[in-house]
C-alpha cells in the first residue's frame, strides 16, 4: 500500500502549502513542470506560459504561481500531486524533493503544529507618519533608456477630460483564484481573464475584454460578433436603450463592474453619448474653442439634464442608438489622413495642436501636424487644417465640428508641456505592435523606427540584459529591412524553399510571423478560438493560432515548410469554420493573401511560381 494512504488529505494539503516555496527554487523544473501537466494537474496554458521563462527568477515566481494555482483550484488532487513528484526518476532530477518525501515518510514534519493566522497589512498610518511622508515625497523611478512607460491617465490629452471633478484614476485589473472556501467574483478570475460570459434576455454569449476597451464588437453569440447595442437588441432589450444596464454577468450588469474597474470601455461607433458640460473652470484643460462654445448655449454652459439609472454617474448615462445617423467621429481615437502622397493615422490622445504633440503616425516615425504637411504638401506655405485631408475633407471640418478640439495656449496639461524625455518617448508607438496592448507595463522601443514591443511579444523575445545596456536596439522589422539587400540575389522555387532548414531562415520566419501579428488588427487570428467558439472543435480537428505558431518556432519546426504550413493551416481552418459568414470569410483571404505576396519578397519567389 502506498505510504500516502495513511495520510488525510488535509495534512498533505498542510505539507504542500508549508513547502511550495521550497518546490518553487528548484533548478531547471521542466522535467517536474512536465510530469505535473502529463497528469493534468496544471493547465496548459500555464505550463507553455513557463516554458517560455528564461530568467531564473522569473521562473521561480511563475512555478510559485502555478503551484499556487494548484493549491486553490485543484486540492481534490494532492494525493495525486505527490504521488506524481515522488516518482523516482523525478526525484532523481531534484534532490529537494527526495528530501520532501523523506521528511513526509519518516515522521520529521510535524503535522500538528499550529500555523499562525494570514494577517492583513494594516494600512492606516499615524499622523507623524503622514508627516514624514509629505516632507520626503517618494521620487519617481527614473526610466530605463529603451524602456517606455505607458500612462494612460497623464498621456491623455485635453479633449478626453474636462474638468478634474471628471477626471478617474485608473485602476488596474488583478486576476487571482479564490483561496481555499473563499467565494470570488468569476470576473477576476484568471479562465476569465480574456473573456466573461454575459446574457441579455434569453440569449447568452462571451463577451471578449480587449475588443469591449478598444470599442470593436466583443460579444460572440455563435459565429457572429456583435457590439453590445446589436446584443441588446437580439436578446429584446433594445428599448431601454443601456447595454451596461440590459446585459449581465453572473446577474451583475455591465456597468457595475466597468464602474468598478473591472471591465474597460470606450464608446461605440454609431452611437452619441449625452453628457452634461461641467460649469467649473478646468485646471488642467483649456481650449481655444470654450468661449464659442458659451455664447452659443447662452454662456452658462449648462446642457439639457435628463434622468440616469439609478446607482450610475453621468459618465455612464444610457447612450442613445442613431441608426440613420453616420458613425459619429467623436469617439474615434484614430484618423486615417492623407497630404499629398503621404499617408497616416491621426491619434487624437497625443493631438494638442499643429505644432504641439507628435500625433500623426507614419511607417516611419510620428510627426506634428505641421511636420506632416510640410513634408507631404507641395505648397510654398502649407496650412495642416487645409491641406491634411480625412476622408477627402480638411482637418478643419473636423475641428470646426468639435470632433478634433485644439488646445489654448494657455492650456496646462501634460501634452502642452512636453520636457525633452516627454518628446523622446513620442517617437515610439504608445502600444505593443503585436498585441496592442501597453497597460501598465514597459514597452522597450526600437531605435530606428516607431515601433515599440513587449519583451515577450517580440520575436525573438528580448532579453533582460539588452536592455541594460547603451547599445542601439533594432526590431526584427528593422533588422530585416536592413539585411534584406543581400538576400535571396536569385530568384527560388518553392519546393526549394520549404525545404531550407528554419535555423538559417530564422529571421525571415521571425520577420513574418510579426509581420503578420501587426496586419492582424483586432487580434482575431493570435489566440486559440476553441478558448471562446464552443463548437470549434467539432468542425476544424487540427486548431491553429498565431501564437501557437509563434511558440513552435522557438524549438519545434525543422525547415521552413513546417513553419509555411502551420500558417496557411490557420486560413484553411477559418474557410473552414466561416463557410457560412461572409465577413470573417474577407479577413481570412485578405491576411492570406498580404501573407503570399509578404512571403514571395521575404524569399524572392517568382509570382508564377506556385506554393
Amino acid at each position: 500500500m502506498d505510504p500516502l494512504d495513511f495520510l488525510e488529505n488535509e495534512e498533505l494539503l498542510r505539507f504542500f502549502h508549508c513547502n511550495k516555496t521550497e518546490m518553487s527554487c528548484m533548478e531547471n523544473p521542466h522535467t517536474f513542470m512536465r510530469q505535473l501537466r502529463d497528469h493534468d494537474l496544471i493547465p496548459e496554458d500555464r505550463f507553455k506560459k513557463l516554458s517560455r521563462m528564461k530568467s531564473k527568477e522569473v521562473m521561480k515566481k511563475g512555478l510559485y504561481e502555478a503551484l499556487d494555482w494548484f493549491e486553490t483550484m485543484q486540492p481534490q488532487h494532492i494525493k495525486l500531486f505527490w504521488s506524481c513528484a515522488f516518482k523516482e526518476t523525478i526525484i532523481n532530477h531534484y534532490p529537494s524533493l527526495r528530501l520532501l518525501r523523506d521528511s513526509l515518510m519518516n515522521g520529521s514534519f510535524h503535522f500538528n503544529t499550529q500555523l499562525p493566522e494570514r494577517l492583513e497589512e494594516n494600512v492606516t498610518k499615524t499622523p507623524s507618519e503622514n508627516k514624514e511622508k509629505e516632507k520626503n515625497p517618494e521620487k519617481p523611478a527614473k526610466k530605463k533608456r529603451k524602456l517606455k512607460h505607458c500612462n494612460a491617465e497623464e498621456e491623455q490629452p485635453g479633449p478626453s477630460n474636462y474638468s478634474p471633478a471628471q477626471k478617474k484614476t485608473s485602476k488596474k485589473i488583478h486576476f487571482s483564484s479564490p483561496s481555499k472556501g473563499e467565494k470570488r467574483d468569476c470576473w477576476n478570475w484568471p479562465i476569465y481573464k480574456f473573456q466573461l460570459p454575459v446574457t441579455c434576455g434569453d440569449q447568452t454569449g462571451t463577451l471578449n475584454r480587449d475588443k469591449l476597451a478598444r470599442g470593436k464588437t466583443c460579444i460572440l453569440v455563435g459565429k457572429q460578433w456583435l457590439t453590445p447595442s446589436e446584443f441588446e437588441a437580439l436578446g429584446g432589450r433594445k428599448s431601454s436603450k443601456n447595454w451596461k444596464l440590459s446585459i449581465r454577468c453572473l446577474d451583475i450588469p455591465l456597468g457595475k463592474l466597468i464602474k468598478e474597474g473591472h471591465l474597460e470601455t470606450v464608446s461605440y461607433k454609431g452611437r452619441r453619448k449625452k453628457a452634461k458640460k461641467s460649469l467649473l473652470p478646468s485646471d488642467d484643460f483649456i481650449f481655444a474653442s470654450d468661449r464659442e462654445d458659451e455664447r452659443e448655449q447662452g454662456g452658462d454652459g449648462s446642457s439639457t439634464e435628463r434622468e440616469t439609472s439609478p446607482g450610475f454617474t453621468d459618465e455612464e448615462e444610457a447612450e442613445e442608438e442613431q441608426p440613420e445617423q453616420p458613425p459619429n467621429t467623436d469617439s474615434m481615437l484614430v484618423f486615417e489622413v492623407t497630404c499629398g502622397e503621404l499617408s497616416g493615422k491621426l491619434h487624437t490622445k497625443r493631438f494638442a495642436s499643429g505644432n504641439c504633440g507628435r500625433s500623426i503616425r507614419t511607417e516611419t516615425s510620428w510627426m506634428s501636424p505641421m511636420e506632416f504637411v510640410r513634408e507631404g504638401s507641395s505648397q510654398t506655405e502649407p496650412s495642416w487644417r487645409r491641406d491634411i485631408l480625412w476622408e477627402g475633407k480638411p482637418l478643419s471640418v473636423l475641428i470646426e465640428d468639435n470632433r478634433l478640439r485644439i488646445h489654448s495656449p494657455l492650456c496646462k496639461c501634460k501634452q502642452c508641456h512636453l520636457d525633452e524625455k516627454d518628446l523622446e518617448d513620442q517617437k515610439n508607438d504608445d502600444e505593443c505592435n503585436v498585441c496592442g496592448g501597453s497597460d501598465e507595463e514597459r514597452l522597450v522601443v526600437c531605435d530606428q523606427c516607431p515601433r515599440a514591443f513587449h519583451q515577450m511579444c517580440h520575436l525573438p523575445h528580448i532579453d533582460d540584459t539588452i536592455l541594460g545596456d547603451n547599445n542601439e536596439w533594432l526590431c526584427t522589422f528593422c533588422v530585416f529591412a536592413t539585411t534584406q539587400r543581400w538576400r535571396y540575389s536569385d530568384e527560388l522555387g518553392s519546393e526549394e524553399t520549404l525545404s531550407h532548414q528554419i535555423s538559417r531562415h530564422m529571421l525571415e520566419c521571425q520577420y513574418l510571423l510579426l509581420y503578420l501579428y501587426s496586419v492582424d488588427e483586432e487580434q482575431e487570428f493570435a489566440t486559440d478560438p476553441s478558448l471562446y467558439l464552443k463548437d470549434y472543435t467539432t468542425v476544424v480537428k487540427t486548431p491553429m493560432w498565431l501564437g501557437n505558431v509563434a511558440e513552435k518556432l522557438q524549438n519545434v519546426y525543422q525547415t521552413v515548410g513546417e513553419f509555411i504550413s502551420d500558417i496557411l493551416l490557420i486560413f484553411t481552418n477559418c474557410a473552414s469554420y466561416n463557410e457560412e459568414n461572409a465577413e470573417f470569410l474577407a479577413k481570412g483571404n485578405r491576411l492570406k493573401t498580404l501573407f503570399d505576396t509578404e512571403m514571395r519578397n521575404v524569399f524572392n519567389i517568382p509570382e508564377d511560381v506556385n506554393l
